[in-house]
C-alpha cells in the first residue's frame, strides 16, 4: 500500500485538473455514520418502518411529522466538523490545483473545509425551503423547530433541499458534475462503494489519465482503476501530507 500511496502522491503533484468524487466514507471520521454498513442508517429500523420508506417523497408528503422525527434524529449532525480529508482536498485547491468536488453527501463539510467548486448530487441539509412561498431556511432553523418546521411567513411546511427516494437529481447539479468530470485529468473516488445510482454511473464519464479508488472495501470499478487503496481515507491523507 505504501508504494500505491507514493504513486498517488506523484500523480497528484503532476495533475492540473482533479475531480474528487466522495461518498459517506469521507465523513464517517467526522462522526457522521454511513448508510449501508452493518451499523449504518439503513440497518436501523424506525419501529416497523424501514429508513428507505421514511425518507421517500411519498412518505414526506403523507406523514411529515414522522419524517422529521426520523430526519432530525438520524440524519442531522449540526456539530460535525470537516476532517483531515476534507481539508486535504481544499488545500490542493489553495495550492493552485483546479479541484472540483462531486459529493453524494448532504453534510456540507467540503464547503466548510474551504472547497469552492462542489456539486452536491443529493442536496444539502443546510438548505431548506418553504413549500408554498419558497422562503429559505438554514439548518439551525430546522434543528431548533418543534415537530414539522413551518414557514414564519405563510405557515406552510418546510422541506429540506435533499433528494429523497422517488425524486430526481437536480439537472443543474448533474450538468455541473459532468462538467467537472469531463474537464479532469485525474479522478479520485473516496469513501463510496459505488452502488448508488445514478450517482455511481458518473464515473463512466471520466476520460482522463488517472482513476484512483480509495475505499475500505472493494468496488465493482476496481478493475478499471489505475490505483486502488482499500483503507480509511484519513490514513491515506496522513501519508500524502
Amino acid at each position: 500500500m505504501i508504494d500505491d500511496i507514493l504513486k498517488l502522491k506523484e500523480k497528484i503533484e503532476k495533475a492540473k485538473n482533479i475531480c474528487v468524487f466522495t461518498g459517506a466514507g469521507i465523513s464517517c471520521p467526522s462522526g457522521i455514520p454511513d448508510f449501508r454498513s452493518a451499523d449504518g442508517l439503513y440497518n436501523k429500523s424506525h419501529g416497523s418502518l424501514l429508513p428507505e420508506r421514511i425518507i421517500s417523497h411519498t412518505f414526506f408528503m403523507s406523514d411529515p411529522e414522522l419524517f422529521y422525527e426520523f430526519y432530525k434524529g438520524k440524519m442531522l449532525y449540526p456539530s460535525a466538523l470537516p476532517n483531515a480529508a476534507h481539508y486535504y482536498f481544499s488545500r490542493l485547491e489553495k495550492e493552485g490545483k483546479n479541484v472540483g468536488v462531486i459529493t453524494q453527501n448532504i453534510d456540507g463539510l467540503h464547503q466548510a473545509a474551504g472547497s469552492t467548486e462542489v456539486a452536491e448530487l443529493h442536496g444539502s441539509v443546510h438548505r431548506n425551503f418553504c413549500m408554498k412561498c419558497g422562503k429559505y431556511y438554514d439548518l439551525d432553523y430546522i434543528v431548533n423547530s418543534d415537530g414539522v418546521p413551518k414557514c414564519d411567513v405563510c405557515g406552510s411546511n418546510i422541506k429540506p433541499d435533499v433528494v429523497l427516494y422517488e425524486e430526481q437529481l437536480n439537472e443543474n447539479v448533474i450538468e455541473k458534475a459532468l462538467k467537472i468530470i469531463s474537464g479532469a485529468d485525474m479522478m479520485i473516488v473516496v469513501g463510496t462503494s459505488l452502488v448508488v445510482y445514478p450517482a455511481a454511473s458518473f464515473i463512466k464519464y471520466f476520460n482522463g489519465s488517472s482513476l484512483i479508488l480509495i475505499n475500505k472495501s472493494k468496488t465493482a470499478y476496481d478493475s478499471s482503476a489505475d490505483i486502488v487503496i482499500n483503507d480509511n481515507i484519513i490514513n491515506v491523507v496522513s501519508k500524502l501530507n
